[in-house]
C-alpha cells in the first residue's frame, strides 16, 4: 500500500488550486461539494470559474501563484496543465507547508484523490494507486448501483440520534439497535413517506430495545480447512463480521483474521467455561477450528443453555500431477 486512504477534515479549511482550464474544473465539481475554503489563481479562468466566484463559491486571484500564498493551506492541487508552471506551484506550495497533488502526474504528487461515491454523509473512496483509473470508475458504478440514494438520509438521521443511542451499552446492544434501522425500521418508514421524519422512528425503535430482554448468545464453530480467505464459505465470513469474540488457533492466517471486526475480542485458547460465560452475557462467540466440535464439547455447551451453529469448510482441490497422453 503506497497511499494510506485517509479522511481529510476541510470545514473552514484552506485549499488552494493553480490553474483555470479543464483539468482544473474537474477537480473543482468534486472540491466544491466540500466545506472547505477554495482558493483558485488563474490569470485567464474558465467562465464557470468565474460564476461560480461570483456565486461565492471560490474566491478567484487572476493572476499566477506567487511565494505565500498558499501558507496555511490544508490542500493543494497544481492544474495548470504544464509541467513547467506545474512544478513551479508545487515547489511554492510545499515551501508553504501544503500537501500537494499534481493533476494527472502520480509521481509528483504527495496525495491523489480517489475514485468518489457520494451519499452525503455517506462517502465510499476508491483507489488503485493511480495504475487504473478505469478501473476504479468501473468499481465506482458498481457501488453506486448498490447504494440507495435514500441512505444519505438515514446516515443524517442517525447521526442527529446518535449522543440519544449512549443510552445503550456499547457493544453488541447499540451494534444491533443501529443495524435493525438501517437495514429496517428506517428504509421501511422511508418506502411509506420519502420525506418521512425519522426521529420519532428512531425514538420508538430505541424504547423498544431499552425495554427488551437480554438476547441469548451463541457459539459458532466455524470449520477452517485453507489459509486462503477465498475459500471461506460466505456464513464464516458474515460470522467474522458479527462476532464478538474470536476464539483462534495459533495457525489461524492472519488473512482471516483481519476479516473479522476490529472491535472484537481475540484468544487462542479459552476454557470452556469463559466461551459459555461469553455467550450467556448475550455474546456472539465465533470458535475458528480445523475439525468440527465433539458430541461432548456440544453437549456440554448445550447443558449450559447455549445456541450452537456449526459451519462446515471448504477443502482445497487436490493438485494432480500433469499427465502426458500417450499414444
Amino acid at each position: 500500500m503506497k497511499h494510506f486512504p485517509i479522511f481529510v477534515a476541510l470545514s473552514g479549511q484552506r485549499v488552494v488550486l493553480s490553474g483555470g482550464a479543464d483539468a482544473a474544473l474537474a477537480k473543482l465539481r468534486l472540491l466544491m461539494k466540500t466545506q472547505a475554503r477554495l482558493i483558485v489563481y488563474a490569470p485567464k479562468p474558465a467562465a464557470e470559474i468565474v460564476e461560480w466566484a461570483r456565486a461565492g463559491r471560490l474566491t478567484l486571484k487572476r493572476r499566477a501563484l506567487e511565494p505565500g500564498d498558499v501558507r496555511g493551506a490544508t490542500l493543494f492541487y497544481a492544474a495548470d496543465e504544464d509541467a513547467i508552471e506545474d512544478a513551479r506551484t508545487v515547489a511554492l506550495a510545499r515551501a508553504d507547508g501544503a500537501l500537494t497533488n499534481t493533476v494527472d502526474n502520480l509521481q509528483a504528487s504527495q496525495f491523489i484523490t480517489p475514485a468518489i461515491v457520494d451519499r452525503d454523509p455517506v462517502t465510499v473512496a476508491i483507489g488503485t494507486e493511480g495504475t487504473a483509473p478505469v478501473l476504479a470508475r468501473a468499481i465506482k458504478a458498481d457501488i453506486e448501483a448498490m447504494l440507495p440514494a435514500r441512505l444519505g438520509t438515514l446516515a443524517r438521521a442517525a447521526q442527529r440520534f446518535r449522543k440519544v443511542a449512549e443510552a445503550l451499552p456499547l457493544g453488541r446492544a447499540r451494534r444491533t439497535f443501529w443495524s435493525e434501522f438501517f437495514f429496517a425500521k428506517g428504509p421501511a418508514a422511508l418506502e411509506q413517506d420519502p420525506d418521512a421524519n425519522l426521529d420519532p422512528v428512531l425514538r420508538t425503535h430505541l424504547h423498544d430495545h431499552l425495554n427488551a430482554k437480554a438476547g441469548k448468545g451463541r457459539v459458532t464453530f466455524a470449520v477452517i480447512s485453507a489459509d486462503d480467505p477465498e475459500l471461506l464459505p460466505l456464513k464464516t465470513r458474515n460470522a467474522l463480521h458479527e462476532a464478538d469474540l474470536v476464539v483462534h488457533t495459533p495457525s489461524t492466517a492472519p488473512a482471516i483474521l483481519d476479516l473479522a471486526r476490529r472491535e472484537a475480542t481475540f484468544a487462542t485458547s479459552l476454557p470452556p467455561r469463559n466461551i459459555i460465560d461469553a455467550a450467556r452475557d448475550g455474546g456472539h462467540v465465533l470458535s475458528l477450528v480445523t475439525q468440527p466440535p465433539t458430541p461432548a464439547q456440544q453437549s456440554t455447551l448445550r447443558r449450559a443453555g447455549v445456541d450452537i451453529f456449526v459451519i462446515p469448510g471448504i477443502a482445497p482441490l487436490p493438485s494432480y500431477p500433469l499427465l502426458m497422453e500417450t499414444a
